[in-house]
């Protein structure tokens, strides 16, 4: 008996032994079937941002912390068009789609930068029927791509006004969609008045989810703009299946938050301009929106204009609204929403929470939960200043304020925050214009002798947006800190646009319809300010017929200005283009009849940087970072100041930071990759600590989010250089970093 238990024991302990390996065995298989699925399904970067969720996050490793020290460009692919680009391009088994700085799409092999074909839209739009508007050049960030069954792929993008659907093997119009593979977005758009004459493109890529695509657009900021309906198209026909209207009819959720019944027949704006998220699983679709116009006077829309400055979940396959959470009241102050919602996941309490992000433009971090739209943590409804002096103007008591996060940006400017590295008498200058100015806590009004904004209109957070490790659960923002200066002017009668101008030569007209139409962007002095350029020299680029062309079409983030009229248009070209030979020719009087809607007591007469006679910023460096915060614990990680003036560096060896365009990527290799900066450069940082790894200069600048992906083993990084931001030097490149040898 003993004999046999001792053999019953022996035989219980091999048991055992095989059982626990076999087991083993079993999980490291099941682990790297796992991990093998994983790169699989990442080595792609199929969908703008590298998902429909937005993290801009890589499962690719091969190039990680110990060897970022050698990346080397693997390729490098001309485009031809000399210009800004801010295209996060697509790769999709061995091909690499983008767009250049003149809208057109192209395929280039993605372990060579070969050229495959390139889609010209001055071809085929231009000469469309659906471009009834003219084409202009919009800013393309991205581009969306649909294959179904029996499909060789389809990529959609705009170009103009024009939604082009284009084959992906042939670069070929895809002819059953809309007509001759073009459609126009100013159609199935705005029944109750004419808005063809309007501004309307878009610079975010749209979303597909499942037959359907699905756009937003960028509009004009002025007065008079297109309403920002979100609406879903048939990817094949074209054919309209469901639209949102963003400023809400009667009868529907918000309509009620105007206190002028009639207002969505007149008010533009509340767009998706920065484009969705999408969570395909749930089927919902997530749209930030932007502002209601016009920008800075809110006297015509009294009320908290839904569904302006809101997170909005719509139902993917219907369009219908699920929820909605309101981040700015009855904005003022441009803060529209510059980026999609980020869709996480978050730990709280012990437990897994599926959550939207929204970072905003004055320093935000809202957490929202994903199928309700609650807050994952308190968010206060706070006082505000309401002590506006434009007569009209109701300011919201309160607004919004999350309690979880700290802002990951300064939000207040006060005389101790100066810039004291300029010389003294510079110094003096930016105090004294401080002190003529108005200033307070963030949300004071605009007013008639300038209002401080701060952070500025470009941010805090832009469209560049952040990347997200769903590994840590850490989020990582290139962060702008800028002054900006708002000021309104009273106007006449309520005339928003002086069109009546009797007994005016073309000069004295053409200063007139400048100041109207063109210096809330290029100043009085026609310099420029931040990205816009200057017009001081523009007669040595363009001749009378081209700018008077310019203006109808705008180019980028420049509006079209169809609605002046040829007299108009021609009185402005001899005022800023100096043509002696025009400007004492008496303007032809032109009387155009307005909706009493669009009259106002006031507009805005400019928006600029608060800068010293040096060109820098009037507030304390640093001027831009680059900070990492986890999403779990509300806590910042690490912060670096991002960004430089090349020349303070170098003379002063000043690291001031500054403004960056262009988003992050981060990877499972211990990396974030951004190029972003005016020193044009490209770096990569180890995302844990902060550490800078990597750092090459570019042909030009990067200001453009890159993309990763792999071939054949082999891992890539690629983004585009078409410099042109921040008064760099322009480029045509797209540039591809690898490490060096063979898989």
């Amino acid at each position: 008996m003993l004999l046999l238990n001792l053999q019953n024991q022996m035989m219980k302990k091999v048991f055992y032994k095989i059982f626990n390996w076999s087991k083993i065995i079993t999980i490291i298989a099941v682990f790297f079937i796992s991990c093998k699925d994983n790169v699989t399904s990442d080595v792609n970067w199929s969908v703008y941002g590298g998902s429909n969720m937005l993290t801009r996050f890589s499962a690719l490793n091969q190039i990680d912390t110990n060897n970022v020290k050698n990346l080397k460009i693997a390729w490098t692919y001309h485009s031809r068009d000399t210009g800004l680009m801010e295209i996060n391009p697509l790769i999709i088994d061995n091909v690499l789609y983008g767009v250049t700085s003149h809208l057109k799409l192209f395929a280039a092999e993605a372990t060579t930068g070969k050229e495959k074909w390139v889609f010209d839209p001055k071809v085929d739009v231009e000469k469309s029927p659906e471009n009834r508007e003219g084409f202009g050049i919009n800013a393309c960030r991205g581009i969306a791509f649909y294959k179904g069954e029996g499909d060789s792929g389809i990529i959609f993008y705009t170009a103009g006004s024009s939604l082009c659907s284009i084959n992906a093997v042939s670069g070929k119009p895809m002819l059953a969609f809309g007509k001759k593979g073009i459609l126009s977005l100013y159609d199935n758009l705005e029944p109750y008045r004419d808005i063809r004459k309007l501004r309307l493109t878009s610079t975010s890529p749209a979303t597909i989810y499942k037959d359907l695509v699905v756009v937003g657009t960028s509009l004009s900021e002025n007065a008079e703009a297109a309403p920002g309906n979100i609406r879903a198209y048939d990817v094949h026909s074209g054919k309209l299946r469901w639209t949102f209207h963003t400023i809400p009819q009667p009868g529907e959720v918000g309509y009620d938050s105007w206190q002028d019944s009639t207002a969505y027949k007149f008010v533009g704006g509340a767009n998706a301009w920065a484009g969705f998220s999408l969570d395909e699983k749930k089927g919902i679709l997530y749209a930030s929106t932007g502002t209601t116009n016009p920008d800075f006077y809110g006297g015509k829309r009294i009320g908290d204009n839904l569904f302006g400055n809101s997170i909005i979940a719509l139902d993917a396959a219907s369009g219908k609204r699920i929820w909605h959470f309101q981040v700015v009241h009855h904005d003022l102050w441009d803060y529209d929403l510059p980026t999609p919602t980020i869709l996480v996941s978050v730990k709280k309490g012990g437990k897994k929470i599926d959550a939207v992000v929204q970072l905003t433009k004055n320093g935000f971090i809202f957490m929202l939960d994903r199928v309700t739209g609650k807050p994952i943590y308190p968010i206060e409804e706070r006082a505000v200043p309401t002590d506006s002096e434009l007569k009209g103007e109701r300011l919201s008591p309160t607004q919004p304020f999350p309690t979880f996060f700290e802002p990951f940006a300064r939000q207040q400017f006060t005389e101790a925050d100066l810039n004291t590295n300029i010389p003294d008498s510079s110094y003096a200058d930016i105090k004294r214009r401080f002190k003529s100015f108005k200033s307070g806590p963030m949300f004071t009004p605009p007013t008639i002798r300038g209002t401080i904004v701060f952070p500025g209109f470009n941010g805090g957070a832009n469209w560049d947006g952040a990347s997200f490790d769903p590994n840590t659960g850490i989020l990582y923002i290139n962060v702008k800190e800028m002054p900006w200066i708002v000021t309104m002017t009273e106007t006449k009668d309520g005339d928003m646009t002086p069109y009546l101008l009797a007994n005016q030569t073309n000069l004295q007209a053409g200063k007139i319809l400048y100041k109207s139409n063109c210096m809330g962007c290029h100043g009085v002095e026609m310099k420029g300010m931040g990205d816009v350029p200057s017009l001081v020299d523009v007669k040595k680029k363009y001749t009378e017929s081209e700018f008077e062309s310019l203006i109808s079409s705008g180019k980028r983030m420049m509006p079209a200005f169809n609605s002046l009229s040829k007299a108009e248009k021609t009185a402005i070209a001899s005022f800023v283009l100096d043509l002696k030979n025009k400007q004492k020719e008496k303007f032809v009087r032109v009387i155009k009849a307005t909706n009493p809607f669009y009259n106002a007591p006031y507009k805005n007469e400019g928006i600029q940087q608060f800068l010293s006679s040096e060109g820098y910023p009037a507030v304390s460096a640093p001027w831009g970072n680059l900070s990492a915060i986890n999403l779990n614990t509300g806590k910042l990680v690490w912060k670096n100041t991002f960004g430089d003036f090349p020349e303070l560096l170098k003379t002063k060896n000043i690291h001031s930071g500054g403004e960056s365009w262009g988003g992050s990527v981060v990877t499972a290799g211990g990396l974030l990759f951004i190029g972003a900066t005016r020193d044009e450069k490209f770096r990569a940082f180890n995302k844990r600590t902060g550490e800078l790894l990597f750092e090459t200069e570019l042909p030009a600048g990067g200001y453009a989010t890159p993309a990763v992906y792999s071939v054949d083993g082999k891992e890539y990084i690629v983004i585009a250089c078409g410099g042109g931001r921040m008064k760099t030097k322009s480029g045509d490149s797209f540039v591809a970093f690898a490490l060096p040898g063979k898989r």
